[in-house]
């Protein structure tokens, strides 16, 4: 009778210290997730003076686009989409974006793009970036639910590095809880 009540305790003890155990830290990239995508939109850039610089003695007005302003352009037909605090879902009022989204996407098939997931300024950093690649991952999935390719999209999460209101009022956060879209041709 003795080493049945000596057991209980332990097994109790042992059951507690198994849940109680670290929890798992969620995967976290900051980087997208295939870097062949990203080397290509980089290393135009840095060709491009080289290039500008043969190409003004010959034609100042025809001088080729930067990346940046090219993917500027040509992502002036996305919108970010805006996310309730510490939620990961598309939004009611979000879903028509995302139509739009996924529409001028079906207009121009040779455009990839790359979801950008941002959170507020509260949380650790380590939960905001877990929260944006979330966020990010929630809004591939709906473009794929609409019939884009998930080949044409890369994710990241910058969590809370990237804000773009820095006043501590909920509407200030409000703008900061967002994924945005950004384009680059191939």
């Amino acid at each position: 009778m003795s080493r049945q009540r000596m057991y209980v305790p332990v097994i109790m003890l042992a059951s507690i210290l198994v849940l109680w155990g670290c929890p798992k830290k969620a995967e976290v990239t900051t980087a997208p997730e295939q870097q062949k995508q990203a080397a290509p939109s980089v290393a135009p850039a840095q060709e491009a003076p080289a290039v500008e610089q043969k190409a003004e003695p010959l034609k100042e007005e025809a001088k080729p686009e930067e990346p940046k302003e090219r993917a500027a352009a040509v992502s002036a037909g996305l919108q970010p989409i805006y996310f309730d605090f510490d939620k990961s879902f598309i939004r009611n009022d979000a879903r028509s974006t995302m139509q739009a989204n996924a529409e001028w996407l079906k207009a121009n098939p040779n455009v990839k793009i790359r979801i950008e997931g941002n959170c507020d300024e509260r949380g650790t950093k380590e939960y905001n970036q877990a929260l944006g690649q979330r966020r990010a991952t929630s809004a591939k999935k709906y473009l794929t639910d609409l019939g884009i390719s998930a080949k044409r999209i890369t994710l990241i999460s910058y969590g809370k590095e990237k804000p773009i209101c820095s006043e501590h009022t909920e509407e200030c956060w409000q703008k900061n809880r967002r994924d945005d879209f950004v384009a680059a041709t191939e």
